[in-house]
């Protein structure tokens, strides 16, 4: 009975000591497969200071830089239409001619009536000199021939209003009026535009009304073109949208190749200010979360997330306000396999 609980008490010792040279092994060998795992190959960037234009694209519209819609103020029949559909026009080009015939007759009449009465006037002013007349008699001959004058006066401007001139130089839309139609002051003829200048209306929000003032540059783009154009800022509205919290601005830019069609869509650059120590990273190096906004870091061969706060942002790259410095190594590819620690081979992008 000795004998076997002395063979016992060996078998338990032999596996306890087992035991215990399998624990301490172990540590040793995973720690041998850690130094064996293969290095996540990526590409880099080392930080530099670069220079940033700080501006904003914004939507924007070309205007006329005069428009009216040409109607009569007097209503009759249109005699004569001497514009073309899309033609230039100089100012005080007479346009249209609306029929002034019994105008005309009235103005002959009053206009003889007028010689008449003051032929009148005349002949009592000498009797008045001779005393042969009374004050009166002189005041109400005067009183006759200004009151023809007043209504010859008052026919001119009728006649005036049968006759459309243009108020400015500029191009004729489409006509929408024929030789012998009636019309009235509610019945559009045509339009007028003036399109060389052009104006450029753009709304900007309201935090970057310190950066706009009149004399700023924009550039524009126009839909369907690649064609860059230059404007020069002229008004701003002084009163900010309170439904949009943004602000009317507009520009004017040359246009005498009438390349530029009021109406059309365009894309506004304005440049606010220049940062000559910009920090900037590509737009793929930054991973966005619930917690923010981070990119990786290389140090030593491992890779680190860094939380960073971002800026101004174009189609390549981002800027860092904060949380990188000059000469940081700022990880570009390769983003979704990192997390802290990993172990990395850095290939310097230049």
């Amino acid at each position: 009975m000795r004998q076997k609980s002395t063979s016992l008490l060996i078998f338990i010792g032999l596996a306890g000591l087992a035991f215990f040279t399998i624990r301490c092994t172990s540590p040793g060998k995973n720690k041998e497969k850690g130094k064996n795992t293969p290095l996540l190959t990526v590409n880099g960037i080392i930080i530099s200071s670069q220079v940033l234009d700080n501006n904003i694209e914004v939507i924007g519209t070309i205007l006329p830089n005069e428009k009216v819609e040409l109607r009569s103020e007097a209503s009759g029949r249109i005699t004569s239409i001497f514009f073309k559909e899309d033609g230039r026009a100089k100012k005080g080009d007479l346009l249209v001619k609306i029929f002034d015939q019994e105008l005309r007759a009235q103005l002959k009449k009053v206009k003889i009536q007028q010689d008449l009465a003051n032929l009148e006037a005349e002949r009592k002013k000498k009797l008045l000199e001779i005393s042969g007349i009374s004050q009166e008699e002189y005041d109400i001959a005067t009183n006759q021939a200004s009151s023809l004058s007043a209504d010859a006066e008052l026919i001119e401007a009728q006649l005036a209003k049968t006759e459309i001139r243009a108020p400015f130089d500029g191009v004729i839309g489409l006509r929408y009026v024929s030789e012998g139609e009636y019309v009235s002051s509610a019945t559009l003829i045509a339009t007028l535009q003036q399109i060389d200048p052009v104006k450029i209306e753009f709304d900007i929000p309201e935090k970057y009304g310190v950066y706009v003032n009149k004399g700023s540059t924009i550039r524009f783009t126009v839909t369907g073109s690649d064609k860059t154009y230059n404007g020069t800022v002229y008004a701003i509205e002084p009163m900010i949208d309170v439904s949009t919290r943004t602000f009317k601005v507009r520009a004017r830019t040359s246009n005498n190749d009438y390349s530029l069609r009021p109406g059309s869509f365009i894309k506004v650059n304005l440049l606010l200010a220049k940062n000559k120590n910009a920090i900037l990273v590509p737009t793929e190096s930054i991973v966005s979360g619930v917690s923010g906004q981070k990119l990786f870091v290389s140090s030593h061969g491992v890779a680190l997330s860094r939380k960073v706060i971002t800026g101004i942002r174009n189609e390549r790259t981002i800027q860092i306000t904060d949380g990188l410095q000059i000469n940081d190594t700022v990880i570009t590819s390769g983003i979704m396999q990192l997390k802290d620690s990993t172990r990395v081979n850095i290939k310097i992008i230049k």
